[in-house]
């Protein structure tokens, strides 16, 4: 195969992903900007609000999640990194204390085994009701998350726009009747001689 043609192949197969990586940039893009206003409407919708930074409901957590809790003390919640925090840093703490450590479908099963013990069915709509919570949450995070993904392809879309451009740069230097690998082409000339 010449040089020039497999340059050219190249440079089209790195034009042609470009072009649909514009495309997917674009729809992800438009994506990140419904998906943002979604959760942000929903969230806002539910008047959560960070406890302020000097409560004692930060106070009493675990050093690492007060640190957490207190980059949006006082806010109300509105975006998916708020959702995440809120949900891993603040509910999770409180959903183990409640539970002793245990999870819903492990206090669920204890419940069902003592089906007469009010303050263990409690406890168990109440673990219910927060990792529900939890999981809303931490899924408008993830939702969020996604939506940034339109910035990976355009800077891919970028790169390889930058790596076509060389590559035609390229194709106009390389002569006419160049091989792809030269050496290997000599050599199998050699052996059939």
């Amino acid at each position: 195969m010449r040089r020039r043609t497999f340059d050219a192949l190249m440079v089209f197969a790195g034009l042609a992903l470009t072009a649909v990586l514009l495309v997917a940039g674009g729809l992800l893009a438009w994506g990140h900007s419904f998906v943002s206003s979604e959760v942000r409407s929903q969230l806002a919708a539910q008047k959560i609000v960070f406890p302020p930074a000097a409560s004692g409901a930060v106070k009493a957590l675990p050093k690492a999640d007060a640190a957490a809790m207190r980059v949006y003390a006082g806010q109300e919640m509105t975006t998916g990194a708020q959702a995440q925090a809120y949900a891993d840093h603040f509910i999770a703490v409180h959903l183990g204390e409640i539970g002793g450590g245990l999870t819903y479908s492990q206090l669920s099963a204890k419940a069902m085994a003592d089906p007469k013990n009010a303050a263990l069915a409690d406890q168990v709509a109440t673990v219910f009701k927060g990792t529900t919570l939890r999981g809303m949450l931490l899924n408008a995070y993830g939702f969020w998350k996604m939506g940034q993904i339109a910035i990976a392809a355009f800077a891919g879309a970028a790169l390889l726009l930058i790596l076509s451009l060389f590559g035609l740069w390229h194709l106009r230097r390389v002569p006419e009747t160049a091989e792809v690998l030269p050496r290997v082409a000599h050599a199998a000339k050699v052996q059939t001689a």
